[in-house]
């Protein structure tokens, strides 16, 4: 009776033991699964916004001289290509290490069931010693046959239930280790390899930053400046000839004007009669 008790004491301590496991399991990969995951859309979010930051400096670059376009174009192209190495990124750390944690609910559940089950096994044996000492009670001449029989089948079903209950628990925890162990092995893994072909496109756009010659784009956007210098003064020559080719055609047309009004004048003195001039007209004529 003494040894059934013992069992039933420390198949309460394996229970316990079990059931703060899965819990602690539960509370701690629930945690770890959303900020994992709130991981994974910042990054989502950073390529998205790096996809924008590619757009823009691809319109600027189309606005600037030759040798700036080409260095913020390849610059672009290379960031442009470190954006599918983090979306590779986001697919990887979703499929090895999100994933996985969210597996960790059905996981649980699933210990939970066992642990459901191992308490009505163990209800089962404390309801077995429970009568086993009442019928010992009542006949007392018969304990020796009732512990013979009794006694025999409830440490049967104690042994199987502590073994069933100490293979979960040596498996649950086995199980966490591992995964615990792969997940973050994938997470590092993922990081580092997105990380090692960040450094090295970086490294040429870096490169392609620096090989921007500015003193070739500087000398091509002076003799721009010089050429639109000298279109502003060959229009402001033009206008110059412009207005003095006003001035004399203003200054001609008047002249025409006067000289055809003198001789519409003096076609009109010819015309008239000398007796009907006068001496006024004449001299007028003279």
């Amino acid at each position: 009776m003494m040894l059934l008790g013992r069992g039933l004491d420390a198949r309460d301590n394996q229970t316990r033991q079990m059931q703060d496991a899965v819990s602690n399991v539960e509370k701690h990969f629930g945690e770890l699964c959303q900020i994992f995951a709130g991981y994974v859309r910042k990054t989502a979010r950073l390529r998205d916004k790096a996809d924008l930051l590619v757009n823009e400096i691809y319109a600027y670059a189309a606005t600037e001289t030759p040798n700036l376009k080409v260095g913020l174009k390849n610059f672009a192209d290379e960031f442009s290509r470190l954006q599918d190495y983090r979306q590779a990124e986001v697919d990887r750390l979703e499929a090895k290490v999100v994933e996985p944690l969210k597996c960790y609910g059905t996981i649980v559940k699933l210990k939970r069931d066992d642990l459901r089950a191992t308490l009505t096994a163990k209800s089962r044996e404390a309801k077995q010693l429970s009568q086993l000492e009442k019928t010992r009670q009542r006949n007392p001449s018969d304990l020796h046959v009732i512990a013979e029989n009794e006694l025999h089948r409830a440490s049967l079903d104690a042994t199987r239930t502590t073994r069933h209950l100490e293979e979960t628990i040596d498996n649950f925890e086995k199980q966490k280790i591992r995964d615990i162990k792969n997940i973050f092995s994938e997470f590092i893994t993922i990081e580092m390899l997105f990380h090692g072909k960040a450094l090295e496109i970086y490294t040429a756009a870096y490169q392609n930053i620096q090989n921007i010659d500015e003193n070739e784009d500087l000398e091509i956007s002076r003799r721009m400046l010089r050429k639109d210098e000298e279109e502003d003064e060959e229009e402001d020559e033009d206008d110059e000839e412009d207005d003095e080719e006003d001035e004399f055609d203003a200054t001609k047309e008047m002249m025409l004007t006067w000289i055809h009004s003198c001789l519409d004048c003096v076609t009109s003195l010819l015309n008239t009669p000398a007796h009907s001039l006068g001496i006024k007209g004449l001299r007028l004529f003279c």
